[in-house]
C-alpha cells in the first residue's frame, strides 16, 4: 500500500472539504422531496440490501423497490429538520460523481451500477475503520429497512399480523 504524501494528503483534504462544502449547499434548502439522481440511489441500495426478500427479478421487484424508496422519502420529510439536512448531505453527497467515485467506490452512474458494486460500497461502509461512514451505512440500512418493514407487504415474511384491531 503506497502511503500518500503530505502534499497528496492536503490536496485529498481539500478536495474532500470542497465536496462537502458543495453538497451542504446543494442541500441547504431544507425540507425537499428526494431528487431523480437521489431516489436512483436509493433504489439500487434499496434492491441490494433488501435482495433475500425480493423477487429475484421483474416488474415486481422493481415496484417494491420504488415503494420502499417512496417510504423513505415519507419517513425522511416526518424528521425533524437537523436530520434530514443531515440525510440530505448524506444523499447529495453520494450523488455527486467524483463522491461516488472517491468515497463509495461506483465508478458508474447509480443506475447503471451492477449489484456487486453497490454490495461492494455498502461493505467497505458497513465495515470501515471510520465512524463516520459506518454511520452513514447505519442511517441507509435503517432507512431502507424501516421503509420495507412499514409495507404490509413484508409482514407475512417476519410472521407480524398488523397492528391490533381497534374495538
Amino acid at each position: 500500500m503506497k502511503l500518500l504524501s503530505r502534499r497528496e494528503f492536503l490536496k485529498t483534504g481539500v478536495a474532500g472539504s470542497f465536496l462537502l462544502a458543495f453538497s451542504g449547499w446543494i442541500n441547504a434548502a431544507g425540507v425537499r422531496g428526494l431528487s431523480d439522481v437521489e431516489r436512483e440511489m436509493l433504489a439500487a441500495v434499496t434492491g441490494v440490501i433488501l435482495d433475500g426478500a425480493l423477487p429475484k427479478e421483474g416488474a415486481a421487484r422493481q415496484q417494491l423497490v420504488m415503494r420502499t424508496v417512496d417510504g423513505i422519502a415519507s419517513a425522511v420529510s416526518g424528521l425533524s429538520l437537523a436530520t434530514q439536512k443531515e440525510i440530505g448531505e448524506l444523499l447529495g453527497l453520494l450523488v455527486l460523481a467524483p463522491a461516488r467515485i472517491v468515497i463509495a467506490g461506483v465508478g458508474r452512474p447509480w443506475r447503471e451500477a451492477s449489484p456487486a458494486d453497490v454490495a461492494g460500497f455498502l461493505d467497505a461502509w458497513r465495515n470501515s475503520r471510520f465512524g463516520l461512514l459506518r454511520s452513514a451505512y447505519a442511517a441507509l440500512h435503517d432507512l431502507i429497512l424501516g421503509a420495507w418493514y412499514a409495507q404490509p407487504d413484508a409482514w407475512e415474511a417476519i410472521g407480524y399480523p398488523g397492528p391490533p384491531e381497534v374495538f
